[in-house]
């Protein structure tokens, strides 16, 4: 994390892709315990974490918002899905499938936000010169 105004937005970005990236690991640990009987999956929120931080931070614009946000308490929250549907006999909630979707979506929404932060950064750099 980089303490200085100007990057405020990025720091606030870099939260997004560790909790992004640790989706995407949570992902690949369900699949591979698809096999698994009595295995639930897990999941992290991150995206309503962001938003209820957004909105207490009290803002008339999102550049406000995240210049008052702590970005320290930007922490997706763990959780194991225990109140899913399992359909399966021996317990296990994972679907091949539905966690296939997540995790092509997930890898999408990583790329963006990584590609905003190369962005953000190349603009810096340049401002610099």
């Amino acid at each position: 994390m980089i303490l200085s105004n100007a990057f405020d937005y990025v720091n606030v970005m870099d939260r997004a892709a560790d909790a992004s990236n640790l989706r995407l690991t949570m992902i690949a640990n369900n699949l591979a315990n698809v096999d698994t009987p009595t295995y639930k999956r897990q999941d992290i929120e991150f995206e309503d974490v962001l938003k209820r931080k957004l909105l207490q931070a009290g803002y008339r614009t999102l550049e406000d918002a995240v210049k008052n946000v702590n970005v320290g308490s930007l922490n997706g929250i763990q959780y194991t899905d225990h109140g899913s549907f399992s359909y399966r006999i021996d317990k296990n909630n994972v679907d091949p499938d539905t966690e296939n979707v997540e995790l092509a979506s997930e890898q999408i929404r990583y790329q963006a936000i990584i590609s905003e932060i190369t962005h953000d950064m190349t603009r810096l750099k340049a401002v610099i010169k």
